[in-house]
């Protein structure tokens, strides 16, 4: 997909405002996209229904997550924040999904090493894109100010 308006270097968020493709946004939502993939190729190992179910829950969230960060306070309109929302209720969502699963786990006594299935390795890789659009998503908090806790808590 291309726009054909030749963009010399510079993107549109959702609210029409024109930024460097450098610009913190858009590295966060990169990051975002790049993290939603990975979780999709490891749906495509993980047999399980309720592992995929849960993997695909989380990129809907991600995707809401993206529809915030592309949508920058200072140039939305009413209306434009009135179609992107972040809620808590994600956030506790997953903490109670990782308390499920870690509950199946053995007591952590060293770092893992990755490996395993197909599955497991995959979500290792994956985790490491989380760590990185964790670290992509905090600066938007420092230039963009609180209404970013909840994606950096998401992450």
């Amino acid at each position: 997909i291309y726009t054909r308006t030749g963009d010399k270097g510079k993107t549109s968020t959702y609210t029409g405002q024109r930024l460097p493709k450098d610009d913190v946004i858009f590295n966060a939502l990169g990051a975002v996209d790049t993290l939603s993939s990975h979780i999709g190729l490891s749906r495509v190992y993980c047999k399980q229904d309720d592992i995929s179910q849960d993997l695909k829950s989380i990129q809907c969230n991600l995707q809401d997550l993206g529809s915030v960060i592309a949508t920058p306070l200072a140039s939305a309109t009413p209306q434009q924040l009135a179609t992107v929302s972040f809620s808590a209720r994600h956030i506790s969502s997953l903490e109670s999904k990782i308390d499920t699963y870690t509950a199946h786990l053995p007591p952590l006594t060293n770092f893992i090493l990755p490996s395993g299935s197909k599955c497991s390795a995959h979500l290792h890789v994956t985790r490491t894109f989380a760590r990185t659009a964790e670290r992509s998503v905090v600066p938007l908090l420092h230039q963009h100010g609180g209404r970013h806790r909840l994606s950096v808590q998401n992450i």
